[in-house]
């Protein structure tokens, strides 16, 4: 490994942490920076292992959490019988995107809570911020990941 390929890797275990220490499985963490720093194309679950000291298992794992999240994906590679996983391109605005799903249950369930409270109640005054707050979140959130989508393809020139 050269120093490059270390300081990646210093990168990508700091991340992790911090990852972890904000709710992520430790593993899972690993594995989605691994394979946001690796300077590989594309890496495979032998890969992955050898460069976490991890089993295969806590990497089948960890790529079957963050597949459906959006942030890596599987890909063909030519000539290989191995899977191949890499991170995905605008990783970040399809996660903040699928929040989008979260936002959307919680103003659901602020709107259930009201219709059973009313709105003139202790209940329902704190149901109807709730409400307010993922009705604005969720209109606000589109539209900014839609102006970000704008300004890194004008930039990407």
């Amino acid at each position: 490994m050269d120093e490059k390929d270390t300081q990646l890797r210093e990168c990508a275990e700091r991340l992790a942490l911090t990852l972890a220490q904000s709710g992520m499985q430790r593993t899972t963490a690993r594995v989605m920076t691994a394979l946001l720093f690796t300077q590989q194309q594309t890496m495979t679950a032998s890969d992955l292992c050898k460069e976490l000291h991890i089993s295969s298992g806590a990497v089948s794992g960890a790529v079957n959490q963050l597949i459906p999240t959006g942030m890596i994906e599987r890909v063909p590679a030519p000539g290989s019988r191995r899977d191949h996983y890499r991170f995905r391109e605008h990783a970040w605005a399809t996660l903040m995107g699928n929040q989008n799903a979260l936002l959307d249950s919680m103003w659901n369930a602020a709107a259930e809570g009201l219709k059973a409270a009313g709105h003139d109640s202790v209940v329902g005054r704190r149901l109807d911020e709730m409400q307010d707050f993922y009705g604005f979140m969720q209109r606000e959130m589109a539209a900014l990941i839609d102006k970000w989508r704008e300004q890194y393809e004008a930039d990407e020139r």
